[in-house]
């Protein structure tokens, strides 16, 4: 163990507290706020909450790297975050800065940044002779936009071959999922797992990698999966995420962590935080684009010894990065040319305005009327009695006095219909001396008497006994 026997804590904590001219980056003087809270603790002479700190940004999210000896979820350590980020919210608010104190969602610090607005990823562990780990942070995004890379470098063995020559990462890993709508946690075991962990990755909005460990419980992996409209109550932000990777010996190699970027998938976010565009991989303290907003991530690299940070080194600021960009925005733009057509944008319940879409679907339930089925409409209009007493019905004179109707000679003298002895003129019956005579039907009993049809009369056979 490193530091006399003590396990090195590794905590990175950011928010949005304000931008210059919108959601672009943060101002010099929020940066020099927060460094003028966090570098005062740093260990000297065995005194102060850390070891060591970097300060830096992606878009308008502002992080906090912290190496201590405390534990994760320490009260001192989340309390020294929270006042960094209150005096760089009264500095935003005295420079007119947009989204002063925004993932602020708390008046007061109750303990722990958790469930206050800040993202938080950490991880205590044993530090090894020559610890390396990467942090990633994004913005413009949710904590689902990192599911598709972490499964590149934990499950995909077409991305990552050492999940096959690492004997470590070869025998699976421990993944847990995070359902963020209800705030529960299931640990997925690599292989047998993996259908289940594919089938909840399908909904980055929902269910969120949150930890990785190797079989030995060593900690790989650890990120932020706070959803800001589940703490506040409504939408005010696309709960960028940030996480620490582990790397080299029987982890991924940073190589092969850094790779799992390389090809930018949709994600939630962009422009309101309403749309799907692709992540796009980007230098380190870069400014968010207002081309769109389109959803960035940034790599820090570091190593580390005693819990002294070397670094960090910019990930994504080599010539082959600049090609990944390219795509990035290419995709971008071709999707963005279906406007406002899902999937372009999200589903309404995950839209940042969905205040203002509903509003728009309000006047449209407004207009809607029942659709019934045409046979049902027919007979309805049939039996309402206003129908039958419209005079236009009774009194149309084609209807009642059509002559041909009554007069018309080929119905009397078709031979066919007069001579059918078992018609409905007439039926059979059988006596008690067993004779069998023909006996009228209701309908002919009593001959009808016309002088429409006198050769009908005449040729009708009276009823005989049969032979």
């Amino acid at each position: 163990m490193s530091r006399n026997g003590m396990k090195i804590t590794v905590t990175v904590i950011k928010a949005d507290v304000g931008g210059i001219g919108g959601h672009t980056r943060p101002s010099d003087g929020l940066l020099n706020a927060v460094r003028n809270v966090v570098k005062p603790q740093m260990a000297q002479n065995g005194k102060g909450l850390l070891i060591d700190s970097y300060i830096g940004y992606c878009g308008d999210d502002i992080h906090i790297v912290m190496t201590h000896t405390r534990g994760t979820d320490n009260r001192e350590i989340h309390q020294l975050a929270w006042r960094a980020f209150e005096s760089a919210t009264k500095v935003a608010k005295n420079e007119g800065l947009y989204g002063a104190g925004q993932d602020l969602l708390k008046d007061s610090f109750s303990g722990n940044v958790k469930g206050m607005g800040p993202g938080v990823a950490e991880m205590t562990f044993e530090e090894r002779p020559n610890e390396a780990f990467t942090i990633y942070a994004a913005d413009k995004t949710e904590p689902g936009a990192f599911n598709y890379p972490f499964y590149r470098m934990f499950v995909d063995t077409l991305s990552n071959t050492g999940l096959i020559v690492n004997r470590s990462l070869s025998s699976g890993v421990m993944i847990n999922v995070m359902d963020v709508e209800k705030g529960k946690i299931a640990q997925l075991m690599m292989w047998q797992d993996k259908p289940t962990l594919e089938a909840a990755l399908m909904y980055p909005g929902r269910y969120v990698i949150s930890s990785v460990h190797a079989r030995d419980n060593q900690p790989i992996l650890a990120a932020s999966t706070d959803r800001l409209h589940n703490i506040a109550g409504k939408y005010v932000g696309k709960d960028d995420p940030i996480c620490i990777i582990r790397t080299q010996k029987d982890f991924p190699a940073t190589e092969e962590v850094g790779a799992a970027f390389n090809n930018p998938h949709l994600v939630a976010g962009n422009t309101r935080g309403s749309h799907h565009v692709p992540l796009m991989p980007v230098k380190l303290n870069s400014p968010a684009s207002i081309n769109y907003a389109i959803p960035i991530v940034s790599a820090l690299v570091f190593s580390m010894h005693d819990g002294k940070l070397v670094g960090p080194v910019d990930g994504f600021a080599s010539a082959d990065w600049d090609y990944i960009r390219q795509i990035a925005v290419e995709r971008t733009i071709a999707i963005r040319s279906q406007g406002f057509v899902h999937p372009a944008t999200l589903v309404p319940s995950e839209l940042e305005y969905a205040e203002g879409y509903r509003a728009r679907m309000n006047v449209l339930w407004s207009k809607m009327r029942p659709i019934s089925n045409s046979k049902n409409s027919q007979q309805k209009q049939a039996n309402r009695p206003q129908q039958a007493n419209r005079p236009q019905q009774a009194n149309r004179p084609q209807q009642a006095n059509r002559p041909q109707q009554a007069n018309r000679p080929q119905q009397a003298n078709r031979p066919q219909q007069a001579n059918k002895p078992q018609s409905s003129a007439s039926k059979t019956i059988t006596t008690s001396t067993n004779e069998t005579i023909q006996k009228p039907s209701k309908k002919t009993r009593k001959p009808r008497q016309t002088k429409a049809h006198p050769k009908v009369e005449e040729k009708k056979p009276a009823p005989t006994e049969s032979k």
